[in-house]
């Protein structure tokens, strides 16, 4: 059969024809795009991929590898506002190659000790002589130092990058935090403390939040290192506590101590007295006495009668008072003019069995329960616990604690009675308060209400008021053992007295006597007006507000007060 002739073939339509274009010029952009893609990921496979091979294997000396260099080396610190007390920067370090120096080596001496002067040309000189590969010339270098020395245009100097530990608040609540070692390993405080979970690639990501607020820490550091200097006292310690939760609201040690150079602080300056130093805290630990006789049924009112005479005869020892009553005196006057001979009778009263089994209720026989490793060992009688040493505990004297161990029990006894663990950790849902336990009774933690805010109205305590803070406290002069000319002065206060919220410690470690006290050096002339001037700035960012129509119930006190109580 014969093919159709062209002339009856229908022409294809000028539509259809246009369309096939279209389809093939999609098909050939589509590939082109797709090849572009590729193109595109191999190039950015190929620059992760060389991002990760410089973290694992580049020069970047100490620095963790793979994937940990995209997070932080270490995670933040942080108060419990969220401000960065510890934080981890890439730095620059200056190294030197003494094998790779190609220029004069006593030339590059002389000027490496202009931009470097902490060692001499001598020493410059010997390490480029050295047979050494390499030396650190400066970890944490500024700027304008890497680019003075990298203008001397030597190939034997390095300068690199490394992460590096910053403490942006300088010596704020040092002895809390801590430090690392060059290396990045956390060797004090909460840094040590915690140093698995800082470093830990699960957990870095997220900042270990503290109890601790900046601006209260401020102001008891403020506060506190003028008492020193004013007093010259050979160091201090302060301490700030929630006494519901145990938060640690401010914690200081003095001397103070810069965690960025803390290989250059003194053995001093790097003890922290609040939570390692152990001291005989004096009659700061009265209250707790007449508290352990009033849970034993032992005094059923602070106008119980005791005799005072002017000396006390005790298993053949003297017990003293500084305020003589000469006469008999109630538990009020007792606690009001601080009297041992008093307080001796009723730590007598109480018994060692028990006094031991209340002190240890209140954590007083154990090392301080906080998450830091700087923690003292308390010493108490031990063995030898007889009838004088019960008499003189019951005063503060022949038992050493630290001054955490006295606000943690100031907290328990003004809670309502529970002694709860302090923490440096905030206390939200990831960080509930610890359960705790019972040291005293409700009644007697509402009662002894009255009684501490006597002494800061009528008593020995009088400087530590903080006018409509309704401060109430104890101070506590003990001599040290090695020496007994030396003193410790301290005072331990709670407020507002009528709703009590936040217990204040203060610490001075051998205060001396000035004009300005008398001749005085005991704890109601030095410590107790750093009570008075913490409270009044600290008090408002608590949000407790002054009220001078509101006090604890003085009736339980006051009609037991003589005029002449003490005279």
């Amino acid at each position: 059969m014969n093919a159709p002739s062209p002339a009856l073939v229908a022409a294809r339509p000028e539509r259809l024809r246009l369309v096939g274009q279209r389809r093939q010029m999609l098909a050939v952009m589509y590939q082109r795009l797709m090849f572009g893609m590729l193109v595109y990921a191999g190039i950015v496979a190929l620059i992760a991929g060389r991002i990760l091979w410089l973290a694992a294997f580049g020069d970047h000396a100490g620095r963790k590898v793979g994937v940990t260099s995209l997070v932080p080396d270490r995670g933040d610190i942080v108060d419990r506002d969220g401000q960065p007390l510890a934080r981890t920067i890439d730095a620059w370090i200056i190294a030197l190659h003494p094998a790779k120096v190609i220029g004069s080596k006593l030339d590059l001496a002389r000027r490496l000790a202009v931009l470097m002067p902490e060692k001499s040309e001598e020493q410059y000189f010997a390490m480029l002589k050295s047979d050494r590969t390499f030396f650190y010339l400066r970890r944490r270098a500024p700027p304008s130092l890497v680019e003075a020395v990298n203008s001397l245009g030597e190939p034997g100097l390095a300068m690199q990058r490394e992460p590096d530990r910053l403490y942006p608040q300088t010596s704020l609540a040092a002895h809390v935090i801590g430090y690392t070692d060059v290396d990045g390993r956390g060797v004090a405080g909460m840094e040590y403390a915690y140093d698995d979970r800082l470093a830990a690639l699960a957990t870095r990501g997220e900042p270990l939040t503290l109890s601790i607020s900046s601006r209260l820490q401020q102001a008891l550091e403020h506060e506190l290192l003028g008492a020193m200097t004013t007093y010259s006292a050979v160091g201090a310690a302060g301490i700030v506590m929630d006494i519901h939760t145990s938060e640690v609201l401010a914690m200081t040690s003095l001397p103070q101590l810069n965690p960025n150079a803390a290989g250059q602080g003194s053995p001093e300056a790097r003890f922290n007295r609040a939570t390692l130093g152990v001291y005989e805290l004096g009659s700061t630990f009265k209250p707790f006495t007449v508290a352990m006789a009033m849970d034993a049924g032992i005094i059923k009112s602070f106008g119980q009668i005791y005799n005072c005479p002017n000396e006390l005869p005790a298993y053949g020892r003297t017990i003293n008072d500084t305020h003589p009553f000469g006469r008999a005196c109630t538990v009020a006057e007792i606690m009001k003019e601080s009297s041992n001979i008093g307080t001796a009778q009723i730590a007598a009263q109480i018994g060692a069995a028990r006094q031991k089994a209340f002190l240890g209720k209140m954590g007083f026989l154990d090392p301080i329960a906080i998450e830091l490793r700087e923690k003292g060992r308390t010493l108490t009688p031990g063995s030898n616990w007889g009838p004088l040493e019960t008499m003189t505990v019951g005063y503060g004297h022949g038992i050493a604690v630290t001054p955490l161990h006295l606000a943690s029990g100031y907290a328990a006894l003004y809670n309502g009675g529970i002694y709860r663990p302090p923490t440096l950790l905030k206390v939200d849902r990831a960080h509930p308060p610890g359960k705790g336990r019972r040291a005293f009774s409700e009644e007697t933690s509402y009662r002894m209400r009255s009684l501490l805010r006597l002494v800061v109205t009528k008593g020995t305590g009088k400087k530590a008021d903080a006018p409509g803070y309704r401060v109430g406290g104890k101070t506590g002069s003990a001599e040290k053992y090695h020496n007994r000319s030396l003193l410790v002065t301290t005072f331990a206060g709670v407020f507002p007295m009528d709703e009590p919220r936040y217990v204040v410690v203060v610490m001075l470690d051998e205060p001396k006597a000035t004009a300005e006290t008398f001749g005085f050096r005991t704890a109601g002339w030095n410590v107790a007006p750093v009570v008075s001037k913490t409270v009044s700035r600290i008090a408002p960012m608590l949000g407790v507000r002054p009220d001078k129509t509101r006090e604890p119930n003085m009736a339980e006190v006051l009609p037991y007060i003589h005029e002449d109580a003490g005279k």
